[in-house]
């Protein structure tokens, strides 16, 4: 098999060891070539532009760029990039704004070798994969039924602690100060501020505090 022959994939995950199994399952398929690996959402929309592959496994939640802004800037710069989601999300908010983003295939992070590597040829070759938990929260979506862990209050798919944590970003506190009261550390509420961010479809933290404050979240700010 000659090198233009094989699939060109892009890996952006911020955790090692998954980007470790990942690289055993795209090396254990001739042919696919993983062309780079990316720890963070700024470094994959570098690495697509370099590399140009032809399937990008994107992580939702990422350091800085969150992943499903760095897929409307590959896609922006290179749209005949695909994109397949592969996260621990599966709740409707994650699974549409993956979408709206451009994103041609979602997958769980608990999914096989065989279902990543279906999931990397179905995208090279135009079509969309999705797991059975994202295709039921598109269903929903269509019908118009909720999905097991759907928020009201205008909040689609947060979590609870994605919700206490957007509370206290309402009442004005810090990252540091929302470490300190959930004994986590700045750069987790960090990542949960970006993935929440991904969820509510904002732009940013400014975005997503607005709308919590709509939703009824917040109450007199809070010096931190």
């Amino acid at each position: 098999m000659t090198e233009s022959s094989r699939v060109r994939v892009l890996v952006a995950d911020d955790h090692p060891t998954v980007r470790y199994g990942l690289r055993a399952v795209l090396g254990s398929d001739p042919s696919v070539q993983l062309v780079g690996e990316a720890g963070a959402g700024e470094q994959a929309v570098a690495l697509a532009a370099e590399t140009v592959p032809d399937v990008v496994l994107m992580d939702v939640t990422m350091p800085g760029l969150n992943g499903i802004e760095a897929t409307r800037r590959i896609l922006g710069a290179t749209p005949s990039v695909r994109i397949v989601m592969l996260t621990m999300y599966d709740d409707s908010a994650s699974v549409l704004a993956a979408i709206r983003a451009g994103a041609r295939g979602y997958l769980l992070k608990g999914a096989d070798r065989d279902e990543i590597l279906r999931a990397v040829h179905a995208a090279a070759g135009g079509a969309g994969v999705f797991a059975a938990a994202a295709t039921e929260h598109l269903a929903a979506r269509v019908t118009g039924a909720r999905t097991p862990g759907a928020a009201a209050g205008g909040l689609p798919g947060l979590t609870e602690r994605e919700r206490e944590l957007l509370d206290l970003m309402a009442r004005g506190l810090t990252n540091a100060a929302i470490a300190d009261r959930f004994r986590i550390s700045p750069k987790t509420v960090r990542n949960h501020t970006s993935t929440i961010v991904a969820k509510l479809g904002e732009q940013g933290r400014a975005g997503a505090v607005a709308r919590a404050r709509a939703a009824g979240l917040g109450g007199p700010d809070e010096a931190g």
